[in-house]
């Protein structure tokens, strides 16, 4: 019980916190912490800048909003950020690249897997047409959910479940997007996948050296693999 209350008292000040620093007063402050951000991130790209489509979208979706109350000042450092049941917000320079590599048109379908704290899919939301985002921790997967909502990403659906297995009804997806490490490319999601779609996943087991990998499957329906950079990223949780 003590546990518990410790958490739940935790809980209730980084919410008191949040609404604190997302007074609008404090507007003008986080929208120049989030253009600082893309600037920072188009300086680190070197000579490969992501798309503006990209920094756009990226320019928009108010980061501070998808971490924990009381990070939100820190929202829009370039570093990853944790966000409960060991999971974290990824760095803003991985989002843009893995974004990026999915090269989105605006009609896209787009799939998630590792929903987090909602924030990938809003960036997602804001270049392609749908999105379909799934999350394993339940917790995490709801509070996602709510907040997309109530942020109003009404092109987002969401659902707590394997995203190792894909969602198959909402298939085929132009682009995939993995933000767990895996072993493997899922043959699943490999099959969900449109021809001529792109699948942006990193590779690797936990403590090894894990890399971000293009996956494109060809319009005669054959795989090409490209690695991109060493990442870091939680394992894909499962029952697979």
């Amino acid at each position: 019980m003590k546990c518990q209350f410790a958490a739940g008292a935790a809980s209730a000040l980084g919410a008191f916190l949040y609404f604190c620093c997302a007074l609008p007063s404090q507007a003008a402050e986080f929208d120049a912490l989030r253009q600082k951000m893309v600037e920072e991130v188009v300086a680190s790209s070197g000579s490969t800048p992501p798309d503006p489509s990209v920094m756009a979208a990226m320019g928009k979706v108010e980061r501070h909003r998808f971490v924990p109350g009381w990070l939100a000042p820190f929202a829009y450092r370039n570093h990853p950020l944790p966000i409960g049941y060991g999971q974290t917000i990824s760095q803003p320079l991985i989002v843009a690249r893995m974004t990026d590599l999915l090269n989105i048109k605006e009609g896209d379908t787009v799939l998630e897997i590792g929903t987090g704290s909602g924030y990938q899919a809003a960036v997602l939301a804001e270049m392609a047409k749908s999105v379909y985002s799934i999350e394993i921790i339940e917790p995490l997967g709801k509070q996602a959910a709510e907040r997309l909502k109530s942020l109003g990403y009404e092109n987002v659906e969401t659902r707590v479940g394997d995203g190792y297995y894909g969602w198959p009804e909402a298939a085929p997806f132009d682009a995939i997007i993995v933000t767990a490490a895996a072993s493997h490319v899922p043959p699943p999601l490999l099959k969900q996948l449109k021809l001529g779609g792109r699948m942006v996943i990193p590779l690797g087991a936990s403590f090894m050296t894990q890399y971000l990998m293009l996956v494109e499957k060809q319009q005669d329906g054959s795989v090409t693999t490209r690695q991109i950079v060493p990442v870091r990223f939680v394992p894909l949780s499962g029952g697979h």
